[in-house]
């Protein structure tokens, strides 16, 4: 299929922050873009054209992907049967396989696991019964995560030494879950990459992630991690690509557990998307992630991946915003914020980058 010309439409399913900085990158390289959503958000300020629809209503998704050249999404939740509905009408990129992977957390453990993969050890949960045998088998400490919808720390219970599994099920709604042995990491970095339709993938730099009660707090880049460390983060996160034939930007969490573990990288967790950890390279880079990943699904060539300047990306988390007008005048600080209406605890309202020249 030929790059898509300026003057192009791209239908993102999904109205979020993401959505937003996706259709700006579009705008910049002369696309346009279509939002479909459930309801209006912050990427609806920005759109060419803005649809709103349940997710669950595929002839309106039909009708909708009909009007656009391509569609891709700005949330790995989109109900597989949205994206299927997409993709018969027009090309979905990412393909809805990796939805399927990303969405549930016990299937997506057993792919990357499948691929001869390092991720920590893990078992099905479903009932009281599995939860006790997993425990036996794993011990403690461990984690209950649900299979589906978590994010930002959410559904999630930290099983401690001693304690009565029972209320981490209550904690997480009694629903399929998998139960993660905790793994003894130095820090959290993410692989982000970019994919094209032709398998050219190319990589930005690898940052370091900080998280505060589930949430990312920040991201630094560059970050610690060791050369030989770096370049096997590397080559397991294009494994996970190729495997999935995937088209974009692909984010793949993952521990890094020291120089002296015998494998010191473990696969945490997939994001088949443009990703919080790299909202840094729109200030720090000269393509961005929200334009690599539309230059990719669009079919156009991908752009530098290269960093000219370091960078440490902050989250600003519900009232943090308030102090916009400070940040605004805080040099070397470059601030985006989200335009959403109401500030709430653990709600992402913005972020801002401080950045230097390279050294």
């Amino acid at each position: 299929m030929p790059a898509l010309p300026p003057g192009s439409t791209i239908g993102i399913l999904g109205g979020g922050q993401l959505g937003r900085m996706l259709a700006m990158a579009a705008a910049r390289l002369g696309l346009r873009c279509h939002v479909y959503s459930d309801a209006s958000g912050p990427a609806f300020d920005v759109a060419a054209e803005t649809t709103i629809g349940a997710f669950e209503d595929l002839g309106h998704i039909r009708a909708f992907a009909e009007r656009c050249d391509v569609v891709t999404y700005e949330f790995e939740n989109v109900p597989l049967g949205a994206a299927a509905a997409a993709a018969s009408m027009r090309p979905v990129r990412p393909g809805p396989r990796a939805l399927e992977v990303a969405q549930d957390r016990l299937v997506e453990k057993q792919f990357v696991a499948g691929l001869g993969l390092p991720v920590a050890p893990f078992a099905n949960v479903d009932t009281r019964a599995d939860l006790d045998d997993a425990l036996a088998t794993l011990g403690t400490p461990a984690i209950l995560k649900t299979c589906r919808l978590g994010y930002d720390g959410k559904g999630q219970a930290r099983i401690a030494d001693g304690a009565d599994p029972a209320w981490a099920l209550s904690a997480i709604g009694h629903r399929p879950a998998i139960l993660e042995g905790l793994v003894a990491f130095e820090y959290e970095v993410s692989v982000l990459l970019v994919r094209a339709l032709d398998g050219e993938t190319r990589f930005y730099d690898i940052p370091e992630n900080r998280h505060r009660e589930g949430i990312l707090a920040t991201s630094t880049v560059p970050s610690r991690l060791p050369p030989v460390a770096a370049e096997r983060a590397r080559q397991i996160a294009a494994r996970i690509a190729h495997a999935l034939d995937y088209v974009g930007v692909l984010a793949v969490e993952m521990f890094y557990l020291g120089a002296d573990a015998a494998e010191p990288i473990l696969v945490n967790e997939l994001a088949p998307r443009v990703h919080n950890s790299g909202h840094w390279t729109i200030d720090a880079c000269t393509v961005s992630q929200f334009e690599s990943h539309i230059r990719a699904v669009a079919g156009w060539p991908l752009g530098a991946t290269g960093r000219h300047s370091d960078a440490v990306m902050e989250n600003l988390i519900g009232h943090d915003a308030d102090h916009w007008a400070a940040l605004a005048a805080e040099p070397g600080t470059a601030l985006h914020l989200y335009g959403k209406n109401e500030a709430r605890p653990g709600r992402k309202m913005g972020h801002v980058t401080r950045v230097k020249a390279s050294g």
